[in-house]
């Protein structure tokens, strides 16, 4: 496997805008009614791994992927992967490579929800399902993580936390680049906006009024790091330094240790937003310790 320059990556969303949909909120507009206008198709690509054997349900007419090893003695354990995009865009290749290689490597069954995105859904109606098949997930194949990258991280957090509230403690939860405040508020992001090729605030705002419904924004079901983090599992949090939500990161890694949880931070300099979900090499090396911290967990 061939792995791009650091550098290379920031270049190339730079030179192909990636940041449209954030820098203004008429960008985000516009992304959301394209998105409207033209859905993006979520089926895994054909090239996924072969090791891994895929089937589909539908739950309330959105389509629920499971992804199990192919080879192998039979699963244990599994996880519930929350794609990320801002919730307006749809899962992409990159997600599934990752889920494809969390089933194979760490010997689990992979939950895929294909969760209905802006306008159609909201951080109660989603987070309230993402509760639910982890649920189905613990009664059917025994202990259960969860992970989700940027939007999805606010979506996994948010979950951990309800599902706490009922009395089912999480043996993981990771979290890669997560959404946490959608007050965008932090004093840090400011500095940080000028070295981030991909996210800005006015969309970011944009995105997360819709998201919200009815809940106020400070509310945990739509901004996670308002809750309270005692009693949760474990979390594994990944951040790139280039990415404007690296300072609300540190705030959930601080508050959620002083709350007694215990915390594996993964800081990468110089890296953007999602990065372990990037070809380079410090996204490979992330993605593997992703893989192998959900075996551990979700295996025993």
């Amino acid at each position: 496997m061939i792995d791009l320059p650091d550098r290379a990556v920031p270049l190339y969303l730079r030179l192909s805008r990636a940041n449209r949909p954030y820098a203004t909120a008429e960008g985000a507009r516009q992304r959301l009614q394209d998105t409207i206008l033209r859905p993006r198709s979520y089926g895994p690509p054909r090239w996924l791994r072969r090791d891994v054997h895929l089937e589909v349900a539908h739950d309330r007419h959105w389509p629920v992927y499971t992804l199990t090893p192919a080879t192998g003695a039979a699963p244990t354990g599994g996880v519930v992967y929350v794609h990320g995009g801002g919730w307006v865009n749809q899962i992409s290749p990159h997600h599934w490579k990752l889920a494809a290689d969390i089933a194979a490597e760490a010997g689990v069954t992979v939950t895929v929800p294909i969760y209905p995105l802006l306008p159609y859904g909201s951080a109660a109606q989603v987070g309230q399902w993402v509760v639910e098949l982890v649920r189905r997930s613990f009664d059917t194949r025994g202990p259960t993580c969860l992970a989700g990258d940027s939007a999805g991280g606010q979506i996994a957090l948010s979950a951990t936390l309800r599902l706490r509230d009922a009395g089912i403690v999480l043996p993981r939860t990771v979290l890669i680049s997560p959404a946490l405040d959608l007050t965008w508020s932090n004093p840090r992001i400011p500095q940080v906006q000028p070295s981030d090729p991909w996210l800005g605030r006015p969309g970011g705002h944009f995105f997360a009024d819709a998201w919200r419904g009815e809940l106020p924004m400070t509310d945990p079901v739509v901004s996670p790091l308002f809750g309270d983090f005692t009693g949760l599992g474990p979390l594994s949090v990944f951040s790139g330094t280039r990415d404007i939500l690296n300072p609300d990161a540190h705030l959930l890694v601080a508050k959620a240790r002083s709350a007694g949880v215990q915390v594996d931070f993964h800081e990468a300099f110089g890296q953007v937003h999602v990065y372990p979900l990037v070809p380079t090499r410090a996204g490979r090396e992330a993605a593997q310790a992703v893989v192998e911290g959900l075996k551990i967990a979700c295996r025993g």
